[in-house]
């Protein structure tokens, strides 16, 4: 009769607890439900919100990754890039005669990476070092169809790229919520590392909001850091979570060899997603800004450690100073005040308020909470554009006004002028900024940005990618007139900005 007692009692305590369990686990998958902002962006690419899958364990209660996994790999496509670059010789000739002139000869380079379909019309997300530069992007689905990509836009402050592919009826992966990621969490890095296609590796989230990983025009930094292998070859694949959500965009690996070295870096959802949807639907980012200066605890800690040691202490983000048209100056902050929160998110560090700050558009109003000498002060801030306004930015509106048409040069007449790159000024409106710098029908453009262009799409993509930048929106022209002498011209790009 024990023995029965004890093992009814057993039965119970179980059904308990994998009930509790149930419960548990209940709330964490309702828990982990999209944000309103994440909601916005999966409506931009009219994601379905029922295409979910359970969180899965095993009867064992380990995690179960694969369904998560077989509908992962069918919405991760492998990239294909053919590229110019301007390769640097010498003529050997010219060295012996002591002239020593270097020229450009241009030699197509072909570069792989990963992208991730998020819709079912084909708009796919990868990385802006992907595709930079590219004259074809050719994009390969696991079923091994071969499809023709446009690039839709690009975003060098994130390194996220939109491009698409034609069809209607494609595998795709839902966004997730990136926030409610905890360390800890087992994650998927899906791609193509080493152009092994449909490659599935697993991890956990070992830190969040990461910054100063990655220089160059890198701008905004709020990494995913993952334990999952990702390898040349992954970026701009899939980080997803175990419901087969995606929550980021695998982008970098921490590591000296240029292969995984047990960190790899991931751009949240919360930003990629809200990047995509600006490219699709503007052509470039919406980015709002607060307009304040913080400070550079690098460059103190080489003249004054011990106050390097305190800022770095500070939980928050303090304000040093204000920039031209701040924001953040107009609704009241003042210097030395210290960030707590946005819109009631804390903000722990300045890549959290990146963060926060990279789901906003100019024009949007968000509730900005500060310490001030130990008491909290509360802020509504209307969030500007860098040019201090909150118009919405076109892709179209900087080339638009630099008011001008091009053709390309033919090889024989490049001969004839003596250059290895260049592009000429077909047409000038009298309203551009062309004409308003003198630039005139028949100059010839050699660079731009020191960059050599050879059609007028080579010189749109810088003119988007100074667009873009936070930093002073000018392009260097340097160019001539047939038997003139050579010119170096700088523009403006923000000069009448809409």
């Amino acid at each position: 009769m024990a023995i029965i007692i004890v093992a009814i009692l057993s039965s119970v305590i179980t059904l308990f607890g994998y009930n509790t369990f149930s419960k548990n686990n209940t709330k964490g998958i309702t828990d982990s439900s999209a944000t309103i902002e994440q909601n916005q962006y999966a409506d931009s690419f009219d994601q379905d919100k029922n295409v979910r899958l359970a969180n899965l364990t095993t009867q064992q209660g380990y995690p179960d990754f694969t369904e998560a996994a077989s509908k992962s790999v069918n919405g991760v496509v492998h990239v294909k890039v053919k590229s110019i670059s301007q390769q640097q010789y010498m003529n050997p000739f010219d060295f012996f005669f002591g002239f020593g002139e270097r020229n450009t000869q241009p030699r197509e380079q072909i570069g792989f990476g990963s992208g991730v379909i998020i819709s079912k019309d084909g708009y796919i997300i990868t990385n802006n070092h992907v595709v930079e530069g590219a004259t074809e992007v050719t994009v390969s689905l696991n079923d091994n169809r071969e499809m023709t990509a446009k690039v839709v836009g690009t975003d060098p402050q994130t390194d996220i790229a939109l491009i698409k592919i034609e069809g209607d009826d494609f595998p795709y992966l839902t966004f997730g919520n990136s926030d409610a990621l905890q360390v800890g969490e087992w994650v998927l890095a899906v791609g193509n590392p080493f152009n092994l296609t449909s490659t599935v590796t697993a991890g956990i989230v070992s830190a969040k909001n990461r910054g100063n990983i990655v220089g160059g025009n890198l701008g905004i930094q709020s990494f995913i850091q993952v334990d999952a292998a990702v390898n040349r070859g992954n970026s701009g694949g899939a980080l997803v979570n175990t419901r087969g959500e995606l929550v980021g965009i695998n982008t970098a690996i921490f590591s000296q060899s240029g292969d995984f070295n047990g960190l790899a870096f991931a751009v949240p959802i919360s930003i990629a997603g809200k990047v995509a949807a600006d490219l699709k639907q503007y052509g470039t980012v919406q980015r709002a800004v607060l307009g304040i200066q913080v400070p550079n605890i690098e460059m103190i800690r080489r003249q004054d450690p011990a106050k390097a040691t305190e800022l770095s202490q500070i939980v928050g983000v303090m304000v040093e100073d204000f920039g031209d048209r701040s924001a953040a100056k107009a609704a009241g902050l003042e210097k030395g005040d210290v960030i707590k929160s946005i819109n009631n998110v804390q903000i722990r560090n300045f890549a959290g308020l990146q963060d926060q700050l990279s789901r906003y558009r100019p024009g949007d109003k968000v509730k900005v909470t500060v310490d001030r000498n130990g008491k909290e002060h509360s802020y509504t801030v209307e969030l500007k554009n860098d040019a201090g306004n909150t118009d919405i930015q076109r892709s179209s509106d900087s080339m638009s006004l630099l008011g001008a048409t091009f053709n390309d040069i033919p090889n024989n007449r490049k001969q004839q002028l003596g250059i290895n790159s260049g592009v000429e000024v077909a047409s000038v409106d009298n309203s551009g900024l062309f004409r308003k710098e003198g630039i005139n029908k028949g100059f010839i453009i050699m660079r731009v940005n020191n960059t050599p262009v050879n059609s007028g799409s080579d010189i749109s993509k810088i003119v988007s990618t100074v667009s873009s930048s936070s930093q002073d929106k000018v392009i260097l022209i340097a160019g001539f007139y047939p038997n003139g002498r050579t010119q170096y011209i700088a523009i403006d790009l923000s000069q009448g900005a809409k």
